[in-house]
C-alpha cells in the first residue's frame, strides 16, 4: 500500500493466464476501499475461471446451465441426452443447487453416492456419471481445481446372474398372450395381435426392443436360403414427438445382418404384406396412424401377458428374451457366436450380462476315474501292503505321495 497525494494505492503482481507477471493497482480516497479496488480488478482479469464464466464462488446452477448449453451442441442421441436433463434435474441438481462449487467437496460427494446407492445401484451410478460429466466440464474451463468426484467410493454393482427363460416359461406366455382380451365379455376394441408377433421375433432374433420396432421392409431380405434382416436403426421416445425411428441403433457395433429363424420369419412375412410398397420408411410393426410403436406400450401389454400367466412376479421383463437368444446360442456355438449375434463388441459383456450360467455337470471326469481307480477285488484294499496290490497297471500313475495322501 502507497500514498499517492490524497488517494491510496494497493499494489499486486499476478500471473496471467498468459504466463506472464505483471503489476495491478487500486486506487481509493482511503486504503481499504483501495485494497477492494485492487481485489475487484484481479477477478476481472482473464485467467482462473475462464474470465468471470466460472470460477469458485460460483454456484452449481451457474455450472448445470453452462454444460446445458454446452449439451445442445455435442453429437449424441436425442436419448442420450434426455436421459442426462433428467438425471440432472431430478436427482444431481436438487442437492447441489444452493451450493458453490468451491464448497462441493469429496466428502460432500461422497455422502450423496451414498444416499443414492441407498435407492439402488443404478441410480448412484447415473448420479456419479452426471457430476464426472459436470466437473470435467468445470476443470476445462479453469473453474476448479480438481474433480471431487476422484477420491469417492467405488460403487460395487450388486452381484447377481442373468437369467433367462426356461421352456415352460415361453410356453406359457405364448399361451397367455393368444388368451389375452378375446373372452366374451371383453369391452373395447380386439387385439391387433401385434404385440404377439414381437415376442416371437424377439425369441428368434434376439433384438433389443427398440430394434425389433425398428424394422422396416427394406431391411428384410428373403431368400430360398431363408430371411435375414439388417439392424440399421431403433425407436426411442422423444419429447414432443413421441416414437419415432432413429437412424442409427445404440452402438456401431449394433450395426449388423442377421439370419432368422423360420418361426420368427413366418410371423414377418405375415406381416409385410400390410406394408405399404410407398412408404419405405415405414415400420413393420406400426399403430393405426402408421407411425413406429411405443416401446412403452409395447412393455405394459406384455406385463399383462405376464399377470395372465401367473408370472408377474417373477421379474421377466422384454429384456429376458435377449438373454434366452444370447444363452441358446453360446450353448450350442459359442459365447463368440452369440456376442456378433446381439451386435456386442465383445464377449465380456454377453458372458456378464446375457448368457445364463450354465449348471449342468459334465460327468465325464467321474467316468474316467471309475473306470481307472475302481478296485477289481473289493477286499483288497487300494492300500494294502500285499506285495501283488502294486502290480494293477491302472495305478502305475500313483506316486509314494499319492498314496500317502490317500
Amino acid at each position: 500500500m502507497t500514498r499517492r497525494g490524497a488517494s491510496y494505492v494497493a499494489l499486486a503482481r499476478i500471473r496471467d493466464a498468459d504466463g506472464r507477471l505483471r503489476r495491478v493497482t487500486g486506487a481509493a480516497r482511503t486504503d481499504s476501499a483501495a485494497r477492494a479496488r485492487l481485489k475487484q480488478r484481479l477477478l476481472e482479469r482473464p485467467g482462473f475461471g475462464t474470465g468471470g464464466l466460472l470460477d469458485l464462488t460460483s454456484s452449481f446452477r451457474d455450472l448445470a446451465d453452462l454444460w446445458l448449453e454446452d449439451l445442445d451442441l455435442q453429437k449424441l442421441s436425442d436419448g442420450t441426452k434426455e436421459n442426462y436433463r433428467d438425471d440432472l434435474r431430478l436427482h444431481v441438481l436438487p442437492q447441489f443447487e444452493h451450493f458453490a462449487l468451491g464448497e462441493i467437496t469429496t466428502g460432500r460427494v461422497e455422502w450423496f453416492l451414498r444416499s443414492e446407492r441407498a435407492v439402488s445401484y443404478s441410480r448412484a451410478k447415473h448420479s456419479r456419471t452426471m457430476l464426472n460429466l459436470l466437473f470435467g466440464f468445470a476443470l476445462r474451463h479453469d473453474a476448479v481445481p480438481r474433480n471431487p468426484v476422484q477420491g469417492t467410493s467405488p460403487l460395487r454393482r450388486p452381484k447377481g446372474e442373468p437369467q433367462a427363460l426356461t421352456v415352460d416359461q415361453i410356453r406359457a406366455i405364448r399361451d397367455a398372450a393368444t388368451r389375452w382380451r378375446t373372452g366374451p365379455d371383453v369391452k373395447g376394441p380386439k387385439p391387433d395381435g401385434q404385440v404377439r408377433e414381437i415376442i416371437e421375433v424377439l425369441l428368434g432374433t434376439p433384438l433389443r426392443i427398440g430394434e425389433c420396432l425398428a424394422l422396416r421392409a427394406c431391411d428384410v431380405e428373403d431368400g430360398p436360403s431363408g430371411m435375414t434382416i439388417s439392424v440399421t436403426g431403433t425407436v426411442v421416445l422423444r419429447t414432443g414427438s413421441g416414437a419415432v425411428r432413429q437412424d442409427h441403433p445404440k452402438t456401431e457395433h449394433s450395426i449388423r445382418r442377421i439370419a432368422v429363424p423360420d418361426f420368427a420369419a413366418d410371423v414377418v412375412r405375415a406381416r409385410l404384406p400390410a406394408v405399404p410398397t410407398t412408404d419405405p420408411q415405414r415400420t413393420i410393426f406400426a399403430n393405426r396412424a402408421g407411425k413406429p410403436l411405443s416401446p412403452f406400450n409395447v412393455r405394459r401389454t406384455f406385463r399383462a401377458f405376464l399377470e395372465l400367466a401367473d408370472l408377474a412376479g417373477e421379474g421377466i421383463t422384454l429384456r429376458w428374451y435377449r438373454r434366452t437368444g444370447a444363452t441358446v446360442i453360446a450353448r450350442g456355438a459359442s459365447a463368440d457366436a452369440a456376442a456378433t449375434f446381439l451386435g456386442h463388441g465383445s464377449t465380456a459383456i454377453t458372458e456378464g450380462h446375457y448368457i445364463e450360467p450354465d449348471r449342468s455337470v459334465d460327468r465325464g471326469p467321474a467316468g474316467i476315474l471309475e473306470r481307472t481307480l475302481r478296485r477289481v477285488n473289493p477286499d483288497i484294499s487300494l492300500l494294502s501292503t500285499d506285495d501283488g496290490a502294486g502290480d494293477d497297471p491302472a495305478l502305475d500313475f500313483l506316486d509314494e505321495e499319492d498314496i500317502e495322501a490317500a
